[in-house]
């Protein structure tokens, strides 16, 4: 048999063999790295990194000082970034099945195991060339905040009168359908200064990570009821996704699913202590009682799939699947 000896030039290129084998994605987070949000999608990329060592690697490029956060889904459909933990409002227009998740009363956990996450993956291979690898930090709800003391009419309703309400796509439909506001879009990194020079005196926001954007300096009321479900999640795109190796997307979905479950859990804990941590200090809650709050909490969801009704009737699948998604995004 024929000895075959392996040089050191050899040695080098089966090395180089082995580290191009690892699949790389390149990776971009909505928010910056103080909020709890950012730092939960970096626990996901940390956990996938330590178990996919020489099969997978995330490398983080940023948050919305290297891509804006409107920008990040385009990008990643584009392919000039390859995943993105988002906001899946920031595409509404091409997947508006998105509602599903902001109308939710129930979270991740609930979704997976129904098959409501699959679907929703399946309608953003279909619509948007991205692969929908997971639902994070679900399940925590939203509540508007102002900075004066919000008044109310004599039925109990919430008067909107001098509200100069803060928004973004998540909120439009409630804000504008049922409040009847004229909200101001601003991004969430504009909303600070927006409040300290009075610009805005109102927003929604979710329960947790007022303190972390420092927004407490200035909103000094909360109204509850709660409304609506957080829906930030991790999208990859499609033709990336394809092109991993089995292992890479095995490693990958298995941590998304446990990062749904473990981020669903922490993040509801979280909710109640940070909700605590406010009125400790001082904010105000005002509460809509009765039919009145029910009525309020409704309407944030009804105008939710109501405007997801009409923007799923503007594309060729049409209401396929509007009454599936209600169902599994919902413990009715």
């Amino acid at each position: 048999m024929k000895k075959v000896t392996l040089t050191l030039g050899m040695l080098t290129a089966l090395a180089s063999t082995h580290v191009l084998a690892v699949d790389q994605i390149n990776a971009v987070h909505a928010f910056p790295p103080s909020l709890i949000y950012t730092q939960s999608f970096l626990e996901f990329v940390d956990k996938v990194n330590e178990r996919g060592e020489g099969v997978i690697q995330i490398n983080v490029r940023g948050g919305p000082e290297v891509i804006g956060l409107s920008e990040q889904p385009d990008a990643v459909r584009n392919g000039v970034v390859d995943m993105a933990y988002t906001a899946a409002s920031f595409y509404a227009g091409a997947v508006p099945e998105r509602d599903a998740m902001v109308a939710s009363n129930t979270n991740a956990i609930y979704a997976r195991e129904n098959g409501g996450i699959d679907l929703l993956n399946q309608i953003h291979q279909e619509k948007m060339g991205t692969y929908y690898l997971g639902w994070f930090d679900s399940g925590v709800s939203y509540n508007l905040y102002t900075i004066d003391e919000p008044s109310v009419d004599a039925e109990g309703n919430l008067s909107i009168s001098g509200l100069r309400l803060r928004s973004n796509p998540v909120y439009d439909a409630f804000f504008q359908d049922y409040l009847g506001a004229q909200p101001i879009s601003l991004p969430t990194t504009d909303v600070y200064a927006a409040l300290e020079r009075s610009v805005v005196n109102a927003t929604g926001w979710t329960q947790i990570g007022l303190k972390d954007l420092n927004w407490d300096r200035f909103l000094n009321y909360r109204v509850d009821p709660a409304f609506f479900s957080t829906d930030m999640g991790v999208i990859v795109n499609l033709n990336k996704w394809n092109q991993l190796s089995p292992e890479s997307q095995q490693i990958l979905q298995e941590v998304a699913i446990e990062h749904e479950r473990d981020s669903a859990e922490k993040l509801a804990a979280l909710s109640e202590e940070q909700q605590a941590a406010l009125e400790a200090d001082g904010m105000q809650v005002i509460t809509l009682e009765g039919e009145v709050g029910e009525r309020y909490a409704e309407a944030a969801r009804d105008a939710t799939w109501e405007r997801m009704r009409r923007q799923m009737e503007r594309h060729p699948m049409g209401l396929e699947h509007y009454e599936t998604l209600i169902e599994k995004f919902n413990d009715l």
